[in-house]
This record gives C-alpha cells, structure tokens and sequence, in this order.
C-alpha cells in the first residue's frame, strides 16, 4: 500500500494510527474523525465561496467599465474662428506637396 501523501508506505501510516489508537482511545475516534471532516467540510465551503466572490467581482469590474471602443483616445481639435488657414475636410484627401485637396 503506498500513500502519496509526504511518500508516507504501508507500515509507516499502521504505526500512525496505532499511535493515535493509544493516544486518543477507541471510543474517541468516531468522534475525531467526524471533527475532522466537519472541519474539512467547512474549509472547502469557505474557498468555494471565497473564489465565488473573486471571480463574481471581477466580472462586475469589468462590465462597469466602457467598452474600449466607445472611448476616445484622440482629443478632437477643431479649426479656431480667427486662422486663416485652410484645412481639408476630414472626407478629402491630399496629395503629398500640395496644398489643396483633390
């Protein structure tokens, strides 16, 4: 019999629980065992709900926040009232070295 927990064999784990027979007493086993797996129980419960929570939100962080492509990421410049300049409307094109649209 070969456990893997901590490379534990077969007459090491009969010794433990030997030793834990003589420790506790046979009419107190059933009710560490149950103690013990109460406790476990409780522990996975705990986990679940912990990582429940974590994943829950996180969700709800990311559905708060807009959606990337409804933000702007470049600041729109309009042409002030008083320059002179000629600018090309946005659906022109220009040509490189020239200055009117085509």
């Amino acid at each position: 019999m070969y456990l893997a927990f901590m490379n534990i064999g077969g007459q090491e784990l009969i010794l433990v629980l030997l030793i834990v027979l003589v420790l506790f007493g046979a009419k107190k086993l059933p009710e560490l065992a149950r103690g013990m797996g109460s406790a476990i129980k409780e522990f996975q419960k705990a986990k679940d709900e912990f990582s429940d929570e974590l994943h829950s939100s996180g969700k709800t962080d990311v559905a708060a926040k807009p959606a990337p492509s409804t933000v702007p990421t470049v600041p729109r410049i309009e042409n002030p009232a008083g320059d002179g300049t000629v600018r090309p409307a946005a659906k022109d094109t220009v040509e490189p070295g020239s200055a009117t649209p085509v």
